[in-house]
């Protein structure tokens, strides 16, 4: 017997491409259930700092997923995590945690040094490790807007690929082997095809992490 996934969805894009690789690479998938709140009010509360206020839209849509049938429920969306701790602990349901599975899969995979890139909140605040290695201030505000005035609206850029290369080539040369994509729009526009270091692609390994729960549990 399968489980039911649950996605408690934010962005549009993030969200789109986590449910496709459950239902491409998963062939004859386990039911999926979606629900998500608008992006703008997350965002509403992301800047004020009101994290309660992300868990609670967090929780009101895991609690419409699990009426629905869900069994487990995983978030594509690296930010909100910050909230994970409030969440936990007032969820109808177990969730896969998107950070862990991307640090189980670098330690796997045996990456020693990884650089982080995503919102600046991700990079700032404490959902990741903080051994692993940040962009520089300037580079977090680059990329942020990147992220808000083009990917989460699906606009994918030459000249965003040259800014993401050229702050992964910085990071290959402090040190790191490895970068997570820690946003998960990141990977429509980056990958190991036109990254400098290897990728870990945090939307397809919360999705394959997902598959594997759901079909293996």
């Amino acid at each position: 017997m399968t489980e039911h996934i649950g996605i408690v969805a934010c962005s549009a894009e993030g969200a789109a491409l986590c449910y496709r690789t459950i239902c491409v690479e998963g062939g004859d998938h386990p039911e999926v259930l979606m629900h998500t709140h608008s992006l703008a009010k997350y965002m509403r509360c992301v800047e004020r700092g009101d994290w309660n206020g992300v868990g609670d839209l967090m929780l009101d849509s895991a609690n419409k997923l699990a009426e629905a049938g869900a069994d487990f429920l995983i978030c594509p969306d690296n930010t909100i995590h910050q909230a994970f701790p409030y969440v936990a602990e007032r969820s109808p349901l177990p969730w896969l945690h998107i950070a862990e599975v991307v640090t189980a899969h670098a330690t796997a995979r045996g990456f020693r040094r990884v650089g982080l890139t995503g919102t600046r909140w991700l990079v700032d605040g404490p959902v990741y490790p903080q051994t692993l290695v940040r962009p520089s201030v300037e580079e977090r505000e680059e990329i942020n807007r990147i992220i808000f005035e083009e990917l989460v609206l699906g606009v994918f850029k030459p000249e965003a690929v040259e800014y993401f290369q050229s702050v992964i080539t910085r990071m290959k040369e402090q040190g790191c082997d490895a970068v997570a994509l820690s946003c998960t729009e990141i990977p429509l526009l980056m990958n190991d095809s036109n990254s400098p270091l290897p990728t870990l692609d945090s939307t397809r390994l919360l999705a394959r992490a997902a598959l594997r729960r759901a079909l293996h549990h």
